[in-house]
Order: structure tokens, then C-alpha cells, then sequence
């Protein structure tokens, strides 16, 4: 069973940003773990874009016929809300 083979991709940074980099003791790993980490909390419908497509648009218009954007009491966050839930108040988030 052969080594599993892996893509060497590279990209500019200023200055300062290498220099900290640099100085990290596995910068390979911390990069790897950076960009996994904001791909996993990307937004699922721009897909960290931050725009949406005409096409996302008039999805997005249906969706929120019947959704809400809150903001919830506690942490502040924003998330949607189903209008056909069976409460009033969305299912607790927090311990």
C-alpha cells in the first residue's frame, strides 16, 4: 500500500502574516487546521461568499416566506427560525 499522496498548493501573504506564520512550530499543520476551520463554519447557502446568486436569491425568497431571522436572547446569535414550530421559542441552545 503506497503513501497517500497529497497537493502542494501556495499563496501570497504580506510580510507581517509570514513572519507569524514562520514562527509557528508545524505551520503546515496550523494552516491545515485553519482553513478546515473556516470551511466548516462557512455559511452553508453562500458558501462563505457572502452573496448570494440571483439563483440563491429566489430560493432564499421561498425559504423565508415562512422563516424568520432572530436574534437569540441569550447570546446574541443569529439564526432562522421556523414559523410552523410548535413553540413560540426555539429549542434551547445553551447548557
Amino acid at each position: 500500500m503506497g503513501a497517500a499522496k497529497t497537493d502542494l498548493i501556495t499563496f501570497k501573504v504580506e510580510p507581517s502574516l509570514a513572519e507569524l506564520i514562520n514562527r509557528m512550530p508545524n505551520k503546515s499543520e496550523f494552516i491545515r487546521k485553519a482553513i478546515l476551520g473556516a470551511l466548516e463554519s462557512s455559511c452553508p447557502l453562500c458558501q462563505g461568499t457572502g452573496v448570494l446568486t440571483p439563483e440563491q436569491q429566489g430560493h432564499w425568497k421561498r425559504f423565508a416566506e415562512h422563516h424568520r431571522v432572530e436574534t437569540c436572547g441569550e447570546c446574541q446569535a443569529v439564526y432562522v427560525q421556523c414559523d410552523s414550530s410548535t413553540t413560540s421559542e426555539p429549542a434551547p441552545a445553551h447548557a
